[in-house]
This record gives structure tokens, sequence and C-alpha cells, in this order.
């Protein structure tokens, strides 16, 4: 059974202490298990506590997020099985929040971006020495600095791209299309259907156009958000406002994207400031940032964004983004397997 392991700081740490990484990949082998992706986002305790902005914290500007970061792709690499690459997916860049002017956020944006460099870097130094291929999956996402699949191309381009091929060039004496060719094995697009949903992406639109400039999807993640079509006419969505008030809870962030009249959206940056403003006669549709089960596509009032994982399946069939058939090194089995997509058969 494939596995995609979330390790906190924390517990990062400890597990490269001892012969606890041989204690783990011992368990893994008796219970006919491998390790073959890893969240990264959450740098510190995810449940049990309050999480909201802060679970971009430490973000991409620091070197506490680096070094974990890097903690996290040496354990990767002790438990990936031979012969097969894998990913741990980040958060993109920061909170936007968190930076009041655009000066400060383009100073945040370009100080995050040499730090992945940094770690752009260190996976070509172990892809060149070991044939290991690990990536870096950016997982854009509401609110953060990178939030829509064209966010990130465009900072992949104008951002992530010149700045990383200075650094690669000169690191391993490359030609720059040698060393564009590394970085785009090495950082990669961390695709959570949920995510771009909830933004109203169009999916086929943004792969197409990720192909077409060679960018590839490290990882997708099929999750589902909350959508509900808001009625014209006063009173009439009382209903809808108290199924979105049973989802209000005070852990993580639930942004809300609000299509309005003539295409555009109102982006709210929690759950009760949409609900402040639930008879505003200009919102169509909500979508909300709250993760739910993938299996149930109604929920009363409300529905999942479940149509939106179907789109993206048939995308990827046709696409073939992720897939690719390899031997899983237990005899007798397979994996239709690519990062966080995987279909284990006899």
């Amino acid at each position: 059974m494939g596995i995609g392991l979330r390790l906190s700081n924390v517990a990062a740490v400890e597990l490269e202490q001892g012969d606890n990484i041989a204690q783990l990949k011992q368990w893994l082998t008796d219970h006919d298990a491998y390790v073959f992706t890893m969240n990264g986002f959450p740098y510190g305790e995810f449940h049990n506590t309050v999480v909201k902005d802060q679970v971009h914290a430490p973000d991409w500007t620091t070197d506490l997020r680096v070094n974990y970061t890097l903690r996290m792709f040496r354990t990767l690499a002790q438990l990936l099985p031979v012969g097969m690459d894998g990913g741990i997916s980040t958060s993109p860049l920061s909170y936007r929040h968190w930076f009041t002017t655009e000066s400060d956020l383009l100073k945040a944006a370009n100080t995050a971006t040499d730090n992945i460099a940094k770690v752009a870097e260190e996976l070509i130094k172990i892809y060149r020495e070991t044939g290991v291929v690990l990536h870096l999956d950016i997982e854009p996402e509401p609110d953060g600095i990178l939030e829509t699949g064209n966010e990130f191309i465009q900072w992949y381009e104008e951002f992530l791209l010149p700045r990383a091929l200075t650094r690669v060039s000169r690191t391993f004496d490359l030609r720059a299309s040698e060393a564009e060719q590394l970085i785009k094995q090495h950082i990669t697009l961390c695709y959570d259907v949920c995510h771009f949903a909830i933004g109203y992406e169009p999916h086929q639109r943004v792969i197409d156009e990720l192909e077409a400039k060679g960018i590839k999807v490290g990882k997708i993640q099929i999750s589902a958000a909350l959508k509900a079509d808001l009625p014209e006419g006063a009173g009439t969505r009382q209903s809808i406002k108290e199924s979105f008030e049973r989802f209000d809870e005070p852990t993580y962030l639930h942004q809300v994207v609000a299509k309005i009249t003539g295409g555009n959206v109102i982006r709210y940056a929690d759950l009760p400031e949409a609900l402040a403003d639930i008879e505003n006669p200009l919102v169509k549709q909500w979508r909300a940032h709250f993760h739910v089960p993938i299996f149930t596509e109604d929920y009363g009032p409300v529905q999942s964004t479940q149509s939106d994982i179907v789109e993206v399946l048939k995308i990827q069939k046709t696409n073939h983004l992720l897939t690719t058939w390899r031997p899983k090194p237990t005899p007798g089995r397979y994996c239709l397997m690519r990062k966080n997509c995987l279909l284990a058969t006899r």
C-alpha cells in the first residue's frame, strides 16, 4: 500500500535520531507498505489546536522552512522504493495577508523564491549523486501568495526560472537549457482539486498551459470543497446560511470565493465574513474551503465540488499527467502510480 506521510518538524527531527528510520522501514516492509509522497505544508501541530493562517508558518521567507523541507527530503530519499520518484507538497510561499503593501509582498515572493531555489539545488545534487528524483510540489491555495493556476505559472516563469537558472547553471556548470530541465524536474505543482475548484479554475485550460510550458504536476490531491448556488430574493438564502454555519469551526481558515454577476469573484478571508454578506444580491454562488468526503456530492442545501474531481480524472486519463506503470518491489504486485494518484492491483 502506498502511504503519504505527514511529519511535523518535531517528528522529522526525532525520526533522524538513532535507528528510528530503520525501524520505520522495517515496519513498512512488515506491512507491505511504502512511502512515496509526504505532506510538508504544515510545519507544526495540525490538529487539536487553532491553526488558521499559521498553517503557513514558518513560511518560505525563513531558514526554518528550508531546513524542515530538506530534512523531510532526506527522510523520503531513504524510504522511497528503488526506481520510484517522490514528492513533498508545500506552502505556496506564504500567506498573502501578512503583507500590507505591494512592496512587502514582492520582497517576500523574491526571498521565498530564492529559498526554493536553494532546495532545488540540493535536490539536483541528490539526483546527480544517486539517480533518485525528488521534487518539491508547490500547493496553491486560497489566500496563499500563489492562489491560482495562473499565479503559479506566472511565478514559475517570472520569478523561479530567472532566479534559479543562474544559481543552478553556476553551481553545476550547465547550459541554461540543461539547468531549466533540471529545475522543472525538481520543482513541480501540487494540484489540489479542492483548492482549484474553490477558485472556479478551468481545469483543462490550466493543465494545457502547464503542459505547453513544460511545467510538471508532481502530485494530484483528490479532494472536494463545499459549494452552493444562492437564489435571488430576500430571505431565500436562510437555509443555505444555516448549512454553512454548521461548518464554521475555529481550527482552520475556511475561505469563501463567491461568483458574482458578470463572472467576477469576491474573496472572503474566512467563513464568518462570508456569512455576514449572505444577502449580497450580486452573489450567485459560494465555494468554501472546507474539505469534505469525496464520495458524497449532496449535503442538502449545499453540495460538494465532486464534479471537479470527475473532470480532473477524465483529463488525467487523456493527458497522462502523472501515471506510469512501474513494478512495486513486492513480487506479483504492480502499481499505477505517480505521486498521489495510486491504484494497486494484483
